[in-house]
């Protein structure tokens, strides 16, 4: 399949106009386009450039709002709920770090819940920001329905993806980034985008038969992430997603592949001020020292380097930013 290969300050403009002719604010869609473009450069195509049409799709048919207006429904000082009115999920998600970090600083700890949002890229984008601030900070969502509960045969929990980011002192930003499937369902949209098989274990088809067909796992089952386990957890973060936030859950959940149906998606944000807990510039040598410890560790046979949560897209993002990001001309 050919490709194509352009800087990644280009796609973000090209990002910006769009979304701006269709009534986003500018500031709202430079930010909307960068955390597409920054996915891209951290190596995880999968919610990067192929998304944009979906957006598109739903800011044109009003599933998504082009104008973000999060109104305040509970805020006790630590613990703050909003109602995003079906705006843009990576502008309430900014607006939710910000005031969790705002908050954090005051009080130590602070909880930030957003209802009625929408699907908004990769979590980390966003606990980055708060590490970037000084915070460790813990981010969950909702998801449309992609795998069956434990022991199911029709799909009714959603990927529900977490992250978690600190600052490291010296080696920056350590943070994880995870859907509680074997994959994130974006990996096999990107994979039938390439026309590629997916590997065995991450999905299976619509009649619950494990398959390697990209084709197929979109309109199928995704498996979860270790057994039982993965459903569990998935299950559990749309408990404080989901229902704690007073937003949709489970099957009530519309993806973002879905034009007209209203998302209805929540998040849960927990922002923890480091200063508060301990001396900032100790945390930064425990983190550096549990790092350091990590990657000394021997590896194993056919192993370079050890690495941490992190790392690797902090290299892409080094790499591509000089190199370009490469497209698939589909894309």
């Amino acid at each position: 399949m050919s490709a194509h290969t352009i800087d990644a300050p280009a796609f973000t403009e090209f990002g910006t106009r769009i979304l701006t002719k269709l009534g986003v604010p500018e500031r709202d869609a430079h930010l909307f386009a960068d955390s597409l473009v920054v996915a891209e450069l951290r190596g995880h195509s999968s919610h990067g450039l192929l998304r944009l049409p979906w957006y598109v799709a739903r800011l044109g048919g009003g599933a998504t709002q082009a104008v973000t207006k999060a109104t305040v429904v509970t805020d006790s000082g630590p613990l703050l709920v909003l109602d995003g009115h079906h705006g843009i999920g990576q502008v309430l998600t900014a607006k939710d770090v910000d005031l969790g970090v705002e908050r954090a600083r005051e009080y130590g700890i602070a909880d930030v819940a957003v209802r009625n949002s929408n699907h908004f890229g990769t979590a980390a984008y966003f606990t980055r920001r708060a590490a970037d601030a000084g915070c460790v900070a813990l981010l969950a969502t909702n998801a449309s329905a992609a795998m069956t509960p434990w022991g199911g045969r029709e799909k009714a929990v959603g990927t529900n993806p977490w992250s978690i980011a600190a600052p490291a002192g010296s080696y920056g930003t350590v943070v994880m980034d995870i859907a509680n499937t074997a994959v994130a369902r974006g990996k096999i949209y990107l994979a039938k985008e390439r026309e590629e098989s997916i590997p065995e274990g991450w999905a299976a088809n619509a009649d619950g038969v494990p398959t390697t067909d990209a084709r197929a796992a979109v309109h199928g089952l995704i498996l979860p992430m270790a057994g039982h386990k993965g459903y569990a957890m998935s299950f559990m973060f749309d408990v404080l997603a989901g229902v704690l936030t007073g937003s949709a859950f489970g099957a009530g959940v519309a993806g973002p592949y879905e034009p007209d149906r209203r998302s209805r998606c929540g998040h849960f944000l927990m922002v923890v001020d480091i200063a508060a807990m301990q001396p900032p510039q100790e945390f930064s040598s425990r983190m550096e020292a549990l790092v350091a410890q990590t990657k000394a560790v021997p590896t194993a046979p056919g192993v370079s380097e050890i690495f941490v949560p992190g790392e690797i897209e902090e290299r892409n993002l080094v790499r591509l930013s000089v190199q370009g990001i490469t497209l698939p001309t589909k894309t």
